[in-house]
């Protein structure tokens, strides 16, 4: 990459969710101009229905041994944590990727990807600190996670994870997680049902309410002198040498950023250089520009209920893969890892098995009042790694495939990759993250 050192002063910037609003304003302390684009809107995909988790320590690969242990029997289950539909062996790239990620499932390569993941992770919360430090709106979104309770029903169960930490912190990122007995645990989260025998204390992590958080990113990014063009989808990428382009159409003229179209009025808007940071759909655009490593949905559902009291923190319940998060006055219950294609609509069945596992877990909480149903396509790759750099072009980057841990991984993300983006060199704690790998 040569085209730096002041020379570079506009990005445009594809996606309007956590990792694409990150960027551009870690873009934006760096002098750098920044219009960005999004089909429907600041967190309108992904960052939308997430957990609202920004942990660092739980931020490993998702091949994991584990999931070998599953068994394709488990895997073809609607109600499996970890779901492949039937259908899926009718894409022959979607079967080409989870061969992929089962090699990837091993406990020698899971901790070469771990060990790569830890020095970004270690960005996080700084990451997070600096975007919020003088805004109010975002700092009044994020929470400190204290407490972070993990639940068992057994108390064998509860040495996986105490091993897990004990890896992750061999692996270079300290983990600190306690014992906490179970009537404290009911004392400070008393939604907990009889079910649950056994409790852990996570340390040292937060928690946000995603869309507002993400809206308030949208209106920072505005208030600096950015542009949020909602209601513009964009088809292609083009390197025009000196300058690079995106290419689309206005689908809602309203919402386009106030940029005086019409919904089916052509857009082609050229910047000094083009980040593409649109989730699953990564790459559709980015692999002109030699990306092969492909992006797939892993789908998560999650839909929001009333509780009689409101947990003072998170809840996570690591064997059936459920997150329960308080988003002010209701709870947010999210889980299931779905590999099929992101368009596909919602499997009310995935819904009912996230009902079932939670449900003798929790009292004082009215599992049949749900709300705001969704199904999100978090981007994942076969190794577990994100990526996040320079493409074929020196123009056009990309920052995607975060798997489950976007939101945490977000602004490290936009951190590091506007270094590379302003210096033309890329930062040595995502140098494994090359998307040309």
């Amino acid at each position: 990459m040569t085209v730096r050192n002041g020379e570079l002063r506009s990005v445009a910037v594809v996606g309007a969710g956590m990792v694409g609003l990150s960027t551009a304003w870690h873009l934006q302390e760096r002098g750098i101009e920044v219009t960005v684009f999004d089909e429907n809107g600041p967190a309108a995909g992904s960052s939308w229905g997430n957990a609202g988790w920004i942990t660092p320590a739980l931020s490993t690969p998702l091949p994991e041994p584990a999931v070998l242990a599953y068994g394709l029997r488990q895997l073809l289950r609607p109600s499996s944590p970890v779901y492949v539909p039937p259908s899926a062996a009718l894409d022959p790239g979607l079967v080409g990727f989870l061969a992929r990620f089962a090699r990837n499932s091993t406990p020698r390569r899971w901790r070469r990807a771990m060990e790569s993941l830890v020095r970004i992770n270690r960005h996080a919360l700084e990451a997070f600190d600096k975007m919020v430090r003088d805004d109010e709106a975002m700092a009044g979104c994020l929470h400190e996670a204290d407490p972070f309770i993990v639940g068992y029903t057994d108390p064998s169960q509860t040495q996986s994870m105490v091993d897990e930490a004990r890896q992750i912190t061999d692996a270079g990122q300290p983990v600190q997680v306690d014992e906490l007995p179970i009537d404290e645990a009911r004392r400070r989260a008393p939604m907990l049902s009889s079910a649950v025998r056994a409790t852990l204390l996570l340390q040292g992590q937060r928690y946000l309410h995603p869309p507002k958080f993400v809206a308030a990113l949208a209106d920072a990014v505005t208030a600096r002198g950015g542009a949020v063009r909602g209601g513009v989808r964009i088809d292609a990428v083009r390197d025009r040498g000196r300058r690079s382009a995106v290419v689309g159409e206005a689908v809602d003229g309203a919402g386009a950023g106030g940029a005086g179209v019409a919904a089916g009025d052509a857009v082609d808007f050229e910047a000094d250089a083009v980040v593409l940071a649109d989730g699953a759909d990564l790459n559709a655009m980015a692999g002109r520009f030699g990306v092969r490593a492909q992006v797939r949905a892993g789908r998560g559902y999650s839909f929001s209920v009333p509780v009689d009291r409101t947990p003072p923190g998170p809840l996570y319940f690591p064997v059936s893969r459920v997150a329960c998060t308080p988003l002010g006055d209701r709870l947010r219950v999210a889980g299931m890892m779905e590999f099929r294609h992101h368009d596909a609509p919602m499997d009310p069945r995935r819904i009912a098995a996230v009902v079932d596992s939670v449900r003798p877990l929790l009292t004082g909480v009215d599992l049949d009042d749900r709300r705001d149903e969704w199904v999100g396509s978090r981007p994942c790759t076969a190794d577990g790694l994100p990526l996040i750099g320079a493409t074929g072009s020196q123009r056009v980057f990309v920052a995607g495939g975060h798997g489950m841990w976007g939101m945490t991984l977000g602004p490290a993300t936009g951190m590091l990759l506007a270094e590379a983006i302003d210096t033309g060199r890329t930062p040595e704690d995502i140098a494994a993250f090359d998307p040309l790998r």
